[in-house]
């Protein structure tokens, strides 16, 4: 009976130890309080997008959709019933303080407040924050701190996206060795680091910020504006930005976007327009410069 009881316990124990952490995280609740539903990621994260659909940017003559070079989002990481929230907010000058004085108040950390672009009317702003605890506590944190800014609320409907872009998107993934895909008229490409990230000791995987991004928006005969950022260790940082300065891509931005990561990573953004083929060429020799996972 007793070898009964120890078998018992023992599946018992090993179940709850194979059962998702996301389990315990009721992610409608989050939903409800963000008015928008999140994108599950691998590893149980949750992805929320705040696309600044309400800014008309231009810079050099383009016209920047939020896929390019405007898309706030958050990013939860289960621990439990608990989670790491990450995330990137898109922000105008004047909304700078009000949104960082509502989140600090809630217990929001601040991680990085900088430019990612330049010479873009009007000017945009990227508040990186971080918080810990229950996520539909931290979810309303945010939220609060999103009303002192004019980051729209979800649309009611969700239009079709079109898979199709005046790119051609297979010469870019070949060039770059990753796939990429289309959003909002914008051919994204994620390139994840070779090594894990870590920060306080938790994992970052890609869907929370750790991945290079590169993004492509047409601008008609065969040319693109591309921007972005690369995910550097500190001697990766002069070899790629020498390398992007040599192919023509100019480099608008160096700074952190974490505090405690391991290990030590810079991001660089980068823009250019130009010929699709001659970007994706050039963004090749730098990514060849990283310790990057590509084909």
């Amino acid at each position: 009976m007793r070898a009964a009881i120890i078998a018992v316990t023992i599946g018992i124990a090993l179940s709850a130890a194979s059962t998702p952490a996301s389990a315990e995280i009721e992610w409608a609740q989050v939903d409800s309080v963000l008015e928008r539903k999140g994108a599950e990621q691998p590893g149980g994260i949750h992805r929320y997008s705040f696309p600044r659909s309400d800014l008309k940017v231009t810079l050099d003559g383009v016209p920047i959709k939020p896929a390019l070079a405007l898309g706030g989002w958050v990013a939860f990481e289960p621990m439990g019933d608990q989670a790491m929230m990450m995330g990137d907010l898109v922000l105008t000058e004047e909304e700078i303080n009000p949104v960082m004085q509502r989140l600090v108040a809630d217990g929001i950390e601040i991680t990085a407040i900088h430019n990612h672009l330049l010479r873009a009317t009007p000017a945009t702003y990227y508040m990186h924050v971080l918080g810990h605890g229950d996520p539909t506590q931290l979810a309303t944190a945010l939220r609060e701190g999103l009303v002192a800014s004019k980051t729209p609320p979800a649309p009611t409907t969700t239009a079709s996206q079109a898979s199709s872009i005046d790119l051609d998107t297979a010469m870019i993934d070949n060039a770059l060795g990753v796939k990429g895909k289309v959003n909002g008229g914008v051919y994204q490409v994620s390139v994840p680091r070779a090594e894990a990230i870590k920060d306080s000791g938790m994992d970052v995987p890609p869907a929370m910020g750790s991945a290079i991004a590169i993004n492509f928006q047409p601008t008609g005969g065969g040319k693109a504006a591309t921007t972005g950022d690369f995910v550097l260790t500190s001697k990766e940082v002069n070899p790629v930005l020498r390398t992007l300065r040599e192919n023509g891509i100019e480099v608008t931005a160096l700074h952190s976007h974490m505090l405690d990561e391991q290990p030590r990573l810079f991001f660089m953004h980068f823009w250019a327009v130009n010929d699709a083929a001659k970007l994706a060429e050039g963004l090749n020799a730098a990514l060849s410069k990283v310790n990057a996972k590509t084909n």
